[in-house]
């Protein structure tokens, strides 16, 4: 898997984006998350020709070993590589690709993430006004490392500071630029649409590859963009979660995608939380099918590979008819602020967002609704028609979404005498073999190379099914 960074010989600019790279089009984006090893390997099988790893805190990637070992999943197959770091230090983020450089092709910098977990540890694009600090970190790590440093970055408001702003980074040392068309603030409901027009203005002053990023919904996208901005490649993100076949462009039914992600699961072991957050974008839109409610709840709970897999059964079973012919499809209600999805239901398809001035919209009415002395208040009831209070409501919800659970079994956990972990003071798992919390337990079974099913934590299993794959 590893490479001897000694006999590698480091290319730059153009020569590394033809000779190591493959000169790649179709890029798959760094997410947090959600670019695990399992799903980038099913992107690479529909039309993706490089990919990007989950962002990686420098710090925590180069001191912690064990987080380091977690988020360091890749195999012979899944390259060309580059792994991304998010920090703001010159020395961890060089300790950082220093340990990761051997199982990839290149570094990338963190410089566009514009959610505030990015603003309150200092990185991504609350970087991007400290040009001094961001030139010692891009020099560092072309001066040390044996493979090219990249970056990914934001567009400013103006034009001219954007082409200055990347300027700056290529004279730094950066081999391959890729910008996004939004600014900082452009997230969330207020995302917009990216400007295109900054792109090939930053093309048009440097001599770096370059990819472009925002806006891409399908291949007609990605191709337009490739022309409009003469970039060498683009980078998707939102767009190849609802669609990992889109740089083929095609739309399978949504069933197929996720039971080729979940057969790599099988394989590329990664935490329940990431597979729940694909199916749910595969799923957007069936999901926001009223008559789908039970089933989405159903994916909400679901915490083991064979729940995910019967919930995709069942949508097959659903919409396989309709897809096929057998069966005539009638239109369904639907939950939705965006409009009807362009395609059926159950095809691989583009979630495209509310406009910022709707958002902004909604906004002003519910301000305008709070301060109305003649509101309506709000009621909530129970099953048998009492009056509750919303705190109560939201306990009976939680219990709908876990009806095997008696009421006597629920009294019952209220009442019980907690025992506590023998290494620490936290309660520990009942079903736990060792009689320890889930955090100690994890630490025994990662030191130890053991299993504890009763806390779900397999170390010992998935090692061994990791040696039996390498």
């Amino acid at each position: 898997m590893a490479k001897d960074s000694e006999e590698r010989i480091k290319l730059a600019g153009y020569e590394f984006y033809r000779e190591v790279l493959g000169s790649p089009r179709y890029v798959v984006a760094p997410m947090v998350d959600q670019s695990e090893l399992a799903w980038r390997m099913l992107c690479r099988r529909y039309g993706a020709q490089l990919c990007y790893s989950p962002m990686y805190h420098a710090n925590l990637f180069a001191t912690d070993l064990k987080y380091r070992k977690d988020a360091l999943q890749t195999c012979p197959e899944d390259r060309p590589l580059i792994i991304q770091f998010c920090g703001n230090d010159p020395q961890q983020i060089l300790d950082a690709a220093l340990a990761a450089q051997n199982f990839c092709d290149a570094v990338d910098i963190n410089l566009g993430c514009p959610q505030a977990i990015a603003k309150r540890g200092h990185y991504g694009a609350f970087l991007q006004d400290e040009w001094e600090l961001l030139s010692a970190i891009v020099r560092t790590l072309h001066e040390k490392l044996s493979i090219p440093v990249c970056c990914k970055i934001r567009r400013f408001e103006d034009r001219d500071k954007t082409i200055r702003y990347a300027q700056m980074l290529e004279a730094a040392g950066c081999q391959l630029l890729t910008v996004h068309g939004r600014t900082r603030e452009q997230k969330g409901p207020l995302t917009g649409v990216a400007d295109w027009s900054y792109i090939k203005a930053v093309r048009e002053q440097v001599k770096i590859p370059m990819f472009a990023n925002g806006n891409i919904l399908g291949l007609d996208d990605v191709h337009r963009c490739l022309e409009e901005t003469g970039v060498d490649g683009v980078m998707t993100a939102e767009g190849n979660l609802h669609n990992p076949a889109l740089f083929q462009g095609i739309a399978p039914p949504v069933w197929q995608m996720a039971t080729e992600y979940l057969e790599l699961v099988n394989k590329y072991p990664c935490p329940t939380s990431y597979i729940r957050g694909h199916l749910f974008k595969l799923f957007h839109h069936i999901m926001n099918i009223r008559q789908n409610s039970e089933l989405r709840e159903q994916l909400a709970t679901s915490n083991q590979l064979e729940q995910f897999l019967s919930i995709v059964a069942k949508v097959q079973e659903k919409y396989e008819p309709y897809h096929s012919g057998a069966a005539t499809y009638t239109e369904e209600e639907m939950d939705m602020t965006n409009g009807a999805p362009a395609l059926s239901p159950w095809l691989c398809q583009p979630y495209i967002r509310a406009s910022p001035e709707s958002h902004r919209q909604k906004i002003a009415e519910k301000e305008r609704e709070a301060v109305d002395p003649n509101r309506t208040k709000r009621q909530y009831f129970d099953p048998a028609g009492n009056e509750i209070s919303r705190k109560r409501m939201k306990k009976l919800r939680r219990r709908q979404r876990r009806p095997s659970k008696t009421e006597a079994q629920i009294q019952l956990r209220h009442e019980r005498c907690l025992e506590y972990c023998t290494k620490c003071a936290n309660p520990l798992g009942f079903k736990c073999e060792f009689r320890l919390c889930r955090v100690c337990c994890r630490d025994k079974c990662f030191a130890e190379d053991c299993d504890c099913p009763g806390h779900g934590i397999l170390i010992k299993s998935r090692r061994a099914k990791a040696k039996q794959y390498e």
